[in-house]
Order: C-alpha cells, then structure tokens, then sequence
C-alpha cells in the first residue's frame, strides 16, 4: 500500500538536540531533510524538529501535542484521546522516540532477533539512562528485564568508591524510591507496579549510604512544584503543600497521606497524580532517615 503524498513524522527533542538528530533532519528552506531526500524518501516523508524549552509536563502526550500547535503545554482533557482528536484536531499517534528507534531492526533482523534478547522472562532490549553514584553512569542499552543490581555491576561499574547501596529511583522523579533489599526485581513494566513503583523511561537514579532519603523526597517535590503547569488545583496546591510539610522538623503523616489520596484521585494528569510517590515509599522503606 503505497504512503500518502505527505507523510509527516513530529518529534520534540528537549533541551538539546544531538549531532546525530541534527544531521538527520538538517532542513533546506523548503523543509526537505538531506538525510531523507539521499535516502530517497522525501516524496512523502517529511520529519518536522520541534524544540521545545525543556518542560517536563511536556512529556505528557496532550500537553506535548499543545505545545507544538504553539500553546501552553497544558494536559488535556480526555476523551477525546489523541488518537481521535489529537496535532491540530486531527488523530494522532503518540511515540517514544525509543519505540521507533526498534523497528527499523526489527524489520531487518526478525522479531525472533529482538525477542531472543531479554531476562528473568522478559524480552527486548531497552535504554537506561542510570545517574547517582555509580562509577560509569551514563545511558546504557541492557536487555529487558535486567534488575538494578545487575545494571549497576554489569554495566555501571558497581557502586562509586565509598559508596553502599543503598536504594535507587527505578523510574525518574515519579517512579518512586525502593531500597537495595529490592533491587532484585526486573526493570520492567509491570513487575514493579505491586511495589508502588514504576520503570518509566528508564531513568534510574542510584543512591548510596550518604543519602539521606528525606532530602532527597524534598529535592524531588521541590522538582514537582517548579514543573507543575498549574493547570489543576490539586497539583498545583498540592505540591506546594507537599513541599512546605516536608521543610517541616518532623512530617505530618497524616496530613501528608491524605494529601497524596487527594492528589492521586484529583489531579489531572500523571505528574500530580505521582508526585507524592517518593513520599509514600520513603515513609514505608526509609523511616530510619526521618527520626
């Protein structure tokens, strides 16, 4: 089946964009990329580089398709979803770049090749972009369904000098925070759920005996604060709470829990409805670090 005249690719790349990316999607003044027009796919490909300022609501798929149509990166409501009304009120499908970066493999080599990649029964490769205190931190392409300890002594180099394990942030800020006692789990989706956690894109953020937990669940509410769009009360008022309950001597947990049911329940798009995840797992796993 022969593609349509025009078939257009977006894609937002924050903060910096990669000599790999930039060489890919160079564009002329009619907006023909060199990188496809050699390929001979510019008669009806075209790839559009959006830059965006680096928003973390914007990794919220309405949000990012309000962003490109040139609005505040606010979350929509849904439904409709994107793939019904999505970039400028057309369907639209939502990728990440990392899905798309597969399929060309795939094709190539045989889903039986990608599939026969993977541990602890899971199958793929993925991309870890592993940070803290780690030797070699840095992203890491590592079979699907690898654990934390076997990221960080297969492919990190173990632990930075001086450093114990001591826990890790299995998913970025909202992925919530487990001890080393679990980093035995596969980093995948799905296996982490029942622990109140979540892989996410991948970042993995390791942290050692001299971290103190409580400060870093402020440091990631503080994040929240700053990167909520304001759009929904909850959030919004929410994290703010959050944040000056947490400067406190000793937290409110009562206050704090009832809070993160409110922001859980209320809040209209992920970022508010995770942002007390750090909370909940330092209170259940870490209680050591808030005496």
């Amino acid at each position: 089946m022969p593609l349509p005249p025009t078939f257009d690719v977006r894609l937002v790349e924050k903060r910096q964009i990669s000599p790999a990316v930039r060489e890919l999607t160079f564009e002329r003044e009619d907006g023909v990329t060199f990188a496809f027009e050699a390929a001979g796919l510019s008669r009806h490909a075209r790839v559009h580089l959006r830059r965006g300022a680096g928003a973390y609501i914007c990794g919220e798929e309405s949000a990012m398709l309000e962003s490109l149509e040139g609005k505040r990166g606010l979350p929509r409501q849904r439904p409709p979803f994107p793939a019904q009304v999505g970039l400028f009120g057309r369907p639209t499908l939502c990728n990440n770049v990392e899905t798309l970066y597969w399929v060309r493999d795939i094709v190539e080599k045989g889903a039986e090749w990608f599939t026969a990649q993977g541990r602890n029964g899971r199958k793929g490769l993925r991309t870890f972009s592993v940070s803290g205190r780690v030797r070699d931190p840095g992203v890491k392409l590592a079979p699907a369904g690898i654990t934390a300890r076997q990221l960080i002594d297969e492919f990190c180099g173990g632990m930075a000098e001086g450093h114990a394990f001591k826990g890790y942030l299995p998913g970025g800020a909202s992925g919530g925070i487990l001890p080393a006692t679990k980093a035995d789990i596969p980093l995948d989706f799905g296996t982490l759920e029942p622990e109140g956690c979540f892989t996410g894109s991948g970042a993995v953020v390791v942290l050692s005996d001299k971290d103190d937990m409580k400060a870093v669940a402020l440091n990631l509410l503080r994040f929240f604060e700053d990167e909520s769009c304001g759009q929904c009360t909850p959030c919004r008022s929410g994290t703010e709470k959050a944040v000056k309950l947490m400067t406190a001597p000793h937290w409110d947990e009562p206050l704090l829990e009832e809070l993160t049911q409110v922001m859980s329940d209320a809040s209209i798009c992920g970022l508010g409805q995770a942002a007390m995840n750090p909370v909940k797992q330092v209170l259940k796993h870490f209680r050591e670090d808030l005496v």
